[in-house]
């Protein structure tokens, strides 16, 4: 049975050290950079991240055998990707607010928030490179060719108002997905895992993906905005149509489907029909369907760790079972 509490807390202490090993590379850096360029990776970089996916990397090295404290180095490459994505999603739509502050680009403008971005995607290359190789930096960097791609097919996908539920799993597995199961597979190559553990532990992350990003747009409808930093229906606003509404859709009467199309195809009215639109989608209980298929996606992904049974490795796999837990009861 997996206590979360326990399993918070070893990953909040282990949080620490990522942004410890973070602050020192920014130490490192810093007689070579821009001051400029390092105000901005600080303000970016620590502001209030879960750091979900380098502690990823870390407990699947682990879950492999493999202690070695550089896998904290290793992990804070991928902290560095995902910030470079939020610096330039927040350009994308638009966002003034990033976990209730201002965005990057909002604070420092848009040329340092691009710029800033592109650093960090530099170096998060080049410290996969060095430190997993080139299988390492392959994987890495197929995940984030398809992290673009993935926003790509979000950008064609905006304003189609059919889309199914396999049109949002291939664009969610590109957004989010990818990414998670990457820092899980290079993390296990870095701690030396057969071949069998590697692919298990890619399986966990591509399911924790797919969930962590259901969780998320049901936050867009749902979250409070105290906790989530973000207002609520911005999906809706700019259009797109995530899994509660794609399940709506496909079981509404027409009467309330057209209205969800007459809604959704103006613009400058979704915002005001936000309430009205989350009414329907609860009388359908979309919101409950979607929380029930991350809730297998999750499942699943903990079946995959299954085959970790030597006890040595008990602790990691708790941690990486709980992680998943709190993946779905997660309110930011």
């Amino acid at each position: 049975m997996v206590h979360m509490e326990a399993v918070l807390g070893a990953l909040r202490a282990e949080a620490q050290k990522i942004d410890q090993y973070m602050r020192a590379d920014l130490a490192r850096l810093e007689p070579g950079i821009d001051a400029k360029l390092l105000e901005v990776l600080n303000y970016g970089l620590f502001n209030g991240g879960k750091r979900v996916r380098p502690l990823l990397t870390a407990f699947a090295s682990r879950l492999c055998g493999n202690t070695d404290e550089n896998v904290y180095k290793l992990g804070c490459a991928f902290e560095y990707l995902h910030a470079a994505t939020l610096f330039h999603d927040d350009i994308i739509d638009n966002s003034e607010t990033r976990r209730g502050n201002l965005s990057v680009f909002k604070k420092f403008g848009i040329t340092a928030a691009i710029l800033a971005g592109d650093f960090l995607h530099a170096l998060a290359m080049a410290t996969v490179g060095k430190l997993s190789g080139d299988k390492g930096l392959e994987i890495f960097c197929n995940a984030t060719t398809g992290m673009v791609d993935g926003e790509f097919m979000q950008l064609r996908n905006a304003e189609r108002h059919n889309l199914s539920e396999l049109d949002y799993h291939d664009a969610i597995m590109g957004k989010t997905g990818l990414l998670i199961a990457a820092a899980c597979e290079i993390g296990a190559l870095y701690g030396g895992g057969t071949a069998q553990s590697v692919k298990a532990l890619r399986e966990y992350g591509v399911h924790l993906g797919c969930a962590f990003q259901i969780v998320d747009d049901l936050l867009d409808y749902l979250g409070d905005p105290a906790k989530t930093g973000k207002t609520r229906g911005n999906d809706l606003a700019e259009g797109k149509i995530t899994l509660p509404l794609i399940l709506t859709m496909n079981t509404a009467e027409e009467s309330d489907r057209s209205r969800l199309l007459s809604i959704l195809e103006k613009k400058s009215e979704r915002a005001r029909h936000f309430p009205e639109v989350c009414m329907i989608i609860e009388k359908y209980q979309g919101f409950q369907t979607a929380k029930a298929k991350a809730s297998a996606a999750v499942e699943n992904g903990v079946r995959a760790l299954q085959i970790f049974t030597d006890p040595n490795v008990l602790h990691e796999r708790t941690v990486l079972e709980g992680l998943a837990g709190y993946v779905i009861t997660r309110e930011k």
